[in-house]
C-alpha cells in the first residue's frame, strides 16, 4: 500500500461521511473482549522518506530474501518495473474476467496477445486464457488426453515435479482411470520401462523437460514410441529455458503447459501463480477453461470475444471440460507484458545467464567437502 498520511481535519470528515463521530464508535460492533487494549510497541509517526528508510533496515533482517533457492516451478527472476506499473492501472487491477466482451475489450486484447505470444513461444497453434497454476494446467492436461482419446492409462514419468504428480493424482481419484508411474535412469526417463508400458489404452505420455533433476530429456525418441502407439505426448516446459532450447512443438508435443511464474511474476511466498496451456488445433473443442479471439463486427471494425468458454455455467454440464471456471488474468497480463518487454533477444539472454548460473551454482557445491556431480 502506499504512503497515505491523514490530517485530523480528514479524519473527521471521513467519519462523518460514513455517520460515525469518531473511530470509537466504529468499533461498536466488535465485543469489547475481543478487542487489543494494550499499546502498540510501535515508533512514532514518520514522514515518509524516513518511514521508507526505517522499514527497507527491518527488511535487512531477512536475510534468506537474497539468496533463494525455491526452484519446483518458483524462480527469483528480474522483474522489470514497467510490469507493475501497467498491471497496477486501475482498469486492469479492478478486472475480474472478462464476462461481457462490450465493456472488456481491454482485457480481452491483453489475453489475445498473451495467447499469442506463448503459442510463439512454444509453437503450438492454440493457448487458452490461462489455468490456475502450473500444476492444474498438466493435470488438466492429462483430462483432455483422456477425453480425446478415450483410453483410461496415463503414463507419467518420474522425473516430472513430484508435486505435479501428486496434483494428477487427485485430479483422478474416484475415477477408472489409471496412473502408471515409470522410473528413471541417471536422471533421465528410463527409455526400456516406457516402452514396456506403452500400449494401446495409453492415453498420454507425461515428460518435463528439463526435468525436475535439470537435466534435459531426449524427447525425440520418445515421442516416436508414444504415437506408434496413438497417445498423446504432453510436455511440462520451463518458458525461460525455450530461449535456448527447442519449442514443445519441435519434437511433436501434442500438449505443452508450464508454470509462468517466471515470466515477470513475484515468488510472493506461493503465489498467486500462472498455468500455461498450449495444444494442437484439433484439440481446441476438448481444452479447458476459455479462449479469447479476434473477429469483425457488422461494420468491419476488429474485436476481441470470448470465443470458447466451457465451463458448466456456460454450457450444459455434461458438455463442459473442466472445472476450472476462470483464469488468472492479471497474472497472464503480467506474463504478457514481460515477453513484449523481454523480446526474442531478451528471453534467450534470461535462459543463457540462467544456465550459467546453475553451472557455477553446481562448481561451487562440488568445491565443498562430501559433494560431487554423480
Amino acid at each position: 500500500m502506499n504512503y497515505i498520511p491523514n490530517t485530523q481535519l480528514e479524519l473527521k470528515s471521513m467519519l462523518e461521511s460514513i455517520g460515525v463521530h469518531d473511530f470509537e464508535e466504529l468499533l461498536q460492533s466488535i465485543p469489547a473482549s475481543l478487542r487489543y487494549r494494550h499499546p502498540l510497541n510501535i515508533p512514532r509517526p514518520l514522514p515518509e522518506s524516513e518511514l521508507v528508510a526505517y522499514l527497507t533496515k527491518l527488511s535487512e533482517k531477512n536475510k534468506h530474501y537474497y539468496a533463494c533457492f525455491a526452484g519446483a516451478g518458483a524462480y527469483d527472476h528480474f522483474i522489470p518495473a514497467v510490469i507493475e506499473h501497467i498491471i497496477s492501472r486501475p482498469e486492469f487491477r479492478t478486472a475480474y474476467t472478462p464476462y461481457q466482451a462490450e465493456v472488456s475489450q481491454g482485457t480481452l486484447q491483453t489475453t489475445y496477445e498473451f495467447q499469442s505470444m506463448i503459442s510463439h513461444l512454444t509453437g503450438l497453434p492454440i493457448t487458452n486464457a490461462s489455468m490456475y497454476d502450473g500444476a492444474s494446467a498438466l493435470a488438466e492436461a492429462a483430462i483432455l488426453a483422456v477425453r480425446h482419446t478415450h483410453r483410461e492409462e496415463i503414463i507419467i514419468s518420474s522425473t516430472v515435479n513430484p508435486y505435479y504428480i501428486e496434483t494428477i493424482k487427485t485430479y483422478f481419484k474416484g475415477t477408472n482411470i489409471k496412473l502408471i508411474t515409470i522410473p528413471s535412469f541417471d536422471g533421465l526417463v528410463d527409455f526400456d520401462h516406457h516402452r514396456s508400458k506403452i500400449c494401446s489404452n495409453t492415453a498420454a505420455f507425461i515428460i518435463q523437460n528439463p526435468n525436475f533433476l535439470g537435466l534435459i530429456e531426449d524427447i525425440d525418441e520418445i515421442a516416436r514410441d508414444t504415437k506408434k502407439h496413438g497417445a498423446l505426448l504432453v510436455v511440462f516446459y520451463d518458458p525461460i529455458s525455450l530461449g535456448i532450447l527447442k519449442s514443445p512443438a519441435d519434437y511433436g508435443s501434442d500438449i505443452a503447459c508450464a508454470e509462468g511464474q517466471p515470466l515477470g511474476i513475484p515468488l510472493s511466498f506461493g503465489g498467486p501463480y500462472l498455468g500455461l496451456l498450449s495444444a494442437r488445433n484439433d484439440l481446441v473443442r476438448k481444452m479447458p477453461g476459455r479462449l479469447v479471439a479476434r473477429t469483425t463486427d457488422e461494420q468491419g471494425r476488429q474485436g476481441f470475444v470470448l470465443t470458447l468458454q466451457t465451463r458448466e455455467q456456460h454450457i450444459r454440464r455434461e458438455k463442459a471440460t473442466s472445472n476450472i471456471c476462470t483464469n488468472q488474468q492479471l497474472c497472464a497480463l503480467a506474463a504478457g507484458i514481460y515477453l513484449a518487454v523481454m523480446g526474442k533477444a531478451g528471453i534467450k539472454r534470461v535462459a543463457e545467464l540462467s544456465l550459467a548460473k546453475a553451472h557455477y551454482t553446481a562448481d561451487k557445491i562440488c568445491e565443498l567437502p562430501g559433494f560431487n556431480l554423480s
